[in-house]
């Protein structure tokens, strides 16, 4: 049977359209709130609390200060650029006691969303039906661009247009960025980051995952570049606190910048995600992480070097690796065929107009996913394993001097570009260990050869392969790629960057790195991406058709659009879980929890003395619950990545938690929501507080807050209170049971 509605919890949903498809279901949860306080033009509403911070997570204002919340992983990159082995903010933590001690960081955006529009009118009309996508695409742009021009018109506002449904609407986001955002505090990594990559996607979880940062604006509070002489920014709206804690059954709100699903993939796209694409990127970064991980657990620099970046690749490697295990257990493949087998029966009983709409669709998309699989494969390895070599990367970049100087470009031009990649190479060189990157590079080479298939491999890495039949060879022939590439050091490449301002380029086409990469790319440009383009067009234009489809086969159904990283609600209910025969997992953790974690021999366990003070004299301020600190609970909320540092609500519009985290049963959300075992993993709001109170004793920010006890607050109505009504879960599992379940 198909769904008549999305199932319980499943959407990321535009805010716009909340009052229509979602507002009385809303509040049947436990929503006290009216669509409008969400979401509001005319006056303050929720979302002008949220901001999407940087590129691809989110934040929430908590003072009418500016005080911006986030996950400490979201503000992860930002703290090691101010970390060094002397000042070591990353393991020690960092904390601005005043205003002038709050650091500024150059190129950090908060972006907040002024209003959205359906424009799917005014971009779509008169376009002609069936016309090739790539044309279609360029009308689509050339229009959108129009529109978002036009909204913005003489303000300071950005604009963009987004589509929804693979193409079958367009929305436009007028947008407020600010630019000067300023580091304000940040635990050590034994809180922000406790349990690492062991816990990493796992319930129960203990990590005191957030950061705080403030949004500082010119005199007119308005967006202005980086000065001492701004103010922080006043919102519209900043999100109340509630102490009041979280039982189970109460209505959670996920407020956030979702980045990327796929919902209504058909049975080939999922296998291909399964089976393709997900293995090879994981074998990939499997290598890369052990090596990364060696060379980091020997040398401070190195750890500090590849903090984020080790973080930011650990994290999807162990995501695919739950994702496929999840879509395993769903039996995904098979339920999509039974799906697509309800449509051709729909589409056959049908009259001629329908059959002539989508008669052909589920076998054209087949017939695509069949042509392009090879393609994705070398794709994928590609981009994760030879560009995943730093110095390939590097190289790589510097062709566009070679394009520019053959084009004879006018030298504005080639100096505005150098000038750009000068400061990138001081940020690469700053945040690289050649050694380890050498490593990288004997491990990935030949698992790129063997991995692309043959046809899509370039000669000269065929010859290679031939040549370096074992690990031993591969070694040996990095390492005199390294030892004779001037791309290794800044001082080196910076000299070969002052020979193209010159006009001579030879000191890159001769860079033994650069030879190396550039078969590799050109074979990619010329043999990969245009088919993958072509059959990914043909994709694009199919699915758009099917999911129009869909949508007349199932008028009663709700559906929402696939994330793409534009502002979305989703919305559901506290709870546990059960993630296998025989396992019951409660919805909260607690104090008690990190302290049975606690071992000092492994560092994803390491607890600070002073956090353990604390424990032991149960010194927790207003932020206890029956004599420990509630740290984390799950709900039933629909998340995925650029949820990270979202705001979690209650029903009454106050602050409860943040959305740190997944649980790794509940991955493969991305293609395949499941009721019964999604959970989105967020922080309590009073671990937050405890932390930067009692721990940090930065006291001075909880007085920026509004903190509130709303109904529910006592003891006996918070998270914890039930354990003595029943047995208590135990929070302390071993790895490698968690692992076996799973």
């Amino acid at each position: 049977m198909l769904p008549a509605a999305a199932r319980a919890d499943e959407g990321m949903w535009l805010p716009l359209l909340l009052k229509q498809l979602n507002e009385a279901d809303m509040q049947q949860k436990g929503l006290k709130l009216s669509a409008e306080d969400i979401y509001s033009v005319n006056r303050g509403s929720l979302k002008d609390a949220i901001v999407q911070f940087g590129g691809g997570c989110t934040g929430e204002i908590i003072s009418n200060e500016g005080l911006l919340l986030t996950n400490h992983h979201c503000g992860y990159g930002q703290i090691q650029q101010h970390s060094s082995v002397e000042n070591d903010y990353l393991t020690k933590g960092y904390w601005a006691m005043t205003r002038e001690q709050e650091l500024p960081n150059p190129g950090l955006t908060a972006t907040f969303i002024v209003r959205m529009e359906d424009v799917t009118a005014p971009v779509l009309q008169g376009i002609p039906a069936g016309i090739p996508e790539a044309d279609r695409e360029k009308i689509v742009l050339q229009r959108s661009a129009e529109v978002a021009q036009k909204a913005v018109a003489g303000t300071h506002y950005k604009a963009f247009v987004r589509p929804m449904f693979n193409g079958g609407e367009y929305y436009l986001f007028v947008t407020e960025v600010f630019e000067d955002i300023r580091l304000v505090g940040a635990p050590p990594s034994s809180i922000g980051k406790f349990g690492g990559d062991t816990d990493n996607w796992m319930w129960p979880r203990h990590t005191g995952d957030f950061s705080m940062f403030r949004i500082y604006a010119g005199p007119d509070n308005k967006p202005a570049p980086y000065s001492k002489a701004n103010k922080p920014y006043v919102p519209r709206h900043s999100l109340p606190i509630s102490l009041g804690g979280v039982r189970p059954g109460d209505f959670t709100l996920v407020f956030g910048f979702p980045g990327r699903t796929t919902e209504y993939l058909t049975s080939w796209g999922v296998e291909e995600t399964y089976a393709v694409s997900d293995p090879a990127k994981v074998k990939i970064r499997d290598t890369k992480l052990r090596i990364l991980d060696a060379d980091m657990k020997a040398s401070d620099k190195v750890r500090i070097q590849y903090a984020a970046k080790y973080a930011s690749l650990a994290n999807y490697w162990k995501k695919w690796i739950g994702e496929m295990r999840g879509l395993k257990r769903l039996d995904a493949v098979r339920r999509k065929q039974q799906q697509e087998q309800q449509f051709r029966q729909w589409t056959q009983a049908g009259d001629a107009a329908r059959k002539a709409s989508y008669g052909q669709i589920l076998d054209q998309l087949e017939q695509q996913y069949r042509t392009v699989r090879p393609y994705v494969q070398a794709r994928d390895y590609v981009t994760e394993a030879a560009l995943g070599i730093e110095l390939l990367s590097y190289a790589n970049a510097l062709q566009q001097y070679v394009d520019l100087i053959k084009d004879k470009a006018p030298q504005a031009e080639i100096n505005a570009a150098l000038e750009k990649t000068r400061k990138g190479t001081t940020g690469t060189f700053r945040n690289i260990n050649i050694a380890t990157d050498q490593k990288v590079a004997a491990a990935l080479l030949p698992i790129y050869a063997e991995g692309t298939p043959p046809e899509l491999l370039p000669d000269y890495i065929k010859a290679l392969r031939k040549q370096n039949a074992t690990p031993e060879a591969w070694q040996r022939f990095v390492a005199d790629v390294y030892s004779r590439s001037r791309l290794t050091s800044e001082e080196s490449a910076q000299k070969v960057l002052d020979e193209v301002a010159k006009g001579n380029v030879s000191g890159i086409v001769n860079d033994p790195a650069y030879q190396l990469v550039a078969p590799i790319v050109a074979t990619y440009r010329q043999k990969v991406l245009p088919t993958y383009t072509q059959a990914q067009d043909q994709i694009t234009l199919l699915q758009r058709t099917y999911i129009a489809g869909l949508r007349e086969q199932q008028p009663q159904r709700k559906f929402y659009p696939d994330a793409n990283s534009t502002l979305r609600v989703a919305y559901g209910q506290v709870a546990g879980y059960q993630p296998a025969d025989g396992v019951q997992y409660d919805y909260y953790t607690t104090l008690d929890g990190i302290m049975q974690k606690a071992d000092p021999t492994n560092v994803d366990f390491e607890i600070p003395a002073r956090l353990t003070e604390l424990y032991e004299k149960k010194d927790y301020g207003p932020y206890a619950v029956n004599g420990t600190v509630p740290v984390a609970f799950t709900a039933t909320n629909h998340t995925t990545g650029g949820n990270s540092g979202s705001p979690v609500i209650n029903g009454r519009g106050e602050l409860i938690g943040t959305n740190f985290d997944r649980n790794w049963e509940g991955t493969m959300s991305d293609l395949m929501y499941d009721p019964d075992r999604v959970r989105n993993i967020t922080l309590d709001v009073r671990y937050m507080l405890f932390v930067v109170d009692k721990y940090a004793g930065a006291t001075h920010l909880v007085r920026e807050m509004k903190l509130v006890n709303g109904p529910g607050s006592a003891s006996t109505e918070a998270a914890g209170s039930d354990d003595k009504k029943a047995k208590k879960t135990k929070v302390k599992v071993k790895r490698e049971k968690a692992a076996a379940v799973n």
